[in-house]
């Protein structure tokens, strides 16, 4: 349940001129049946995975690797965008000043319709070339060929970032400028433990912004928000966007 007179009292004017930045984690694509990276229910308690994984290697672009992720781009080819995914659209279409960013991989977002996609950790449903650095996209699985080729004739590479890898700094400066400029920030599926991530949330707080997470569980984040919602994403979300417009 959403309490209304908590949310009015944020003191938030809903209008489309609101800087709006949204932070997105694996809790919103659990929803979509995508497995989670760790923790209970992760995609390592399944044997097969753990297989494939322990094989995959640097310099990632090896024919391995896109065996552990062409079993990951069959998983998720059968998750649809749900709820929290279609309503992020309409608060994108809604606001004049709006971005997302996601530490989720999945593409999801991207399905979904959103534009403005900031997407932290890379897209399995891209490659990256390691000689001429093209991004292209790899929409369809199986692939043709492992590993596919960058039309320079180079082995790609799955556009993802591997634990110890850093973040695009030109997506991280992106991402910090969102967090610094929002008046309103969204935490939406995030344990708010992976950094830097978690401390964008922050950020926003120190520059002012209120920030509410949605969340079923308390986080390390919840001591710190404006406004903390216990509740699934597809559901809560869109009750959320709805509550804005009604008096």
């Amino acid at each position: 349940m959403i309490n209304m007179s908590i949310l009015k009292s944020l003191g938030l004017s809903i209008n489309p001129k609101l800087h709006v930045t949204v932070l997105t984690g694996a809790g919103i694509s659990i929803e979509s049946g995508v497995p989670i990276f760790r923790g209970k229910g992760s995609m390592w308690e399944i044997p097969e995975a753990r297989r494939l994984a322990m094989r995959a290697s640097p310099p990632w672009n090896n024919k391995e690797t896109w065996e552990f992720y062409e079993w990951r781009r069959k998983l998720v080819s059968q998750c649809k965008p749900n709820a929290a995914h279609y309503t992020l659209v309409e608060m994108e279409n809604y606001f004049e000043n709006f971005c997302l960013i996601t530490q989720n991989v999945d593409g999801l977002h991207i399905k979904a319709g959103s534009k403005r996609v900031l997407e932290l950790h890379g897209n399995m449903w891209k490659g990256r070339c390691m000689k001429c650095g093209k991004i292209i996209d790899l929409p369809e699985t199986p692939l043709k060929t492992l590993p596919p080729c960058c039309e320079c004739g180079y082995p790609l590479r799955p556009h993802v970032v591997q634990f110890g890898e850093p973040i695009d700094n030109k997506i991280l400066i992106e991402a910090l400028k969102a967090s610094k400029e929002a008046e309103l920030f969204l935490v939406i599926g995030t344990s708010g433990v992976v950094s830097p991530a978690s401390q964008m949330p922050i950020l926003a707080l120190e520059n002012g912004a209120k920030v509410i997470e949605i969340n079923p569980n308390p986080t390390v984040l919840t001591p710190y928000m404006s406004l903390s919602i216990r509740g699934k994403a597809a559901e809560t979300l869109p009750k959320l966007w709805k509550s804005f417009f009604t008096d």
